[in-house]
Order: C-alpha cells, then sequence, then structure tokens
C-alpha cells in the first residue's frame, strides 16, 4: 500500500501550513510508516492511505517518488 505522509521538518516549532511537506511510503499499514519515520524526528501532521483514482492522479506528479520501507 502506499501512503502519503503530510509533516513539518521540525517537530518543535508550531506547524505552518505553508512549510508542510509531503512524501510518498510504500508499506503494510500507517503504524509500519509511523514506525520507521520516527527516526527523522518530523512533527506528522496526516498519513493518507492513497488508493484508486487518487492514487492515480498522484502518479501523475513529478514529484511522486516512493520510498520502501
Amino acid at each position: 500500500m502506499i501512503y502519503k505522509v503530510y509533516y513539518q521538518e521540525n517537530a518543535l516549532e508550531v506547524p505552518v501550513r505553508e512549510n508542510t511537506k509531503s512524501l510518498y511510503v510504500e508499506a503494510e499499514s500507517e503504524r509500519e510508516v509511523r514506525s520507521t519515520l520516527i527516526d527523522r524526528k518530523y512533527n506528522i501532521e496526516l498519513i493518507q492511505l492513497l488508493e484508486g483514482n487518487h492514487l492515480e492522479y498522484e502518479q501523475a506528479s513529478l514529484n511522486f517518488k516512493v520510498e520502501k520501507i
């Protein structure tokens, strides 16, 4: 399954929408995504499962690069 993770790079700062970044992760569950990214010290805002038309739309983006866990 492919998840889109919305995050802030610095967990100690107040989240600001303009600073939100995203990455794509291939994992078995949301829990696996969180446990893998814990070392990066991100402030994770949302982990969203991508499937169907939404996944196809994201795959069409030039920024679509999946990290495998």
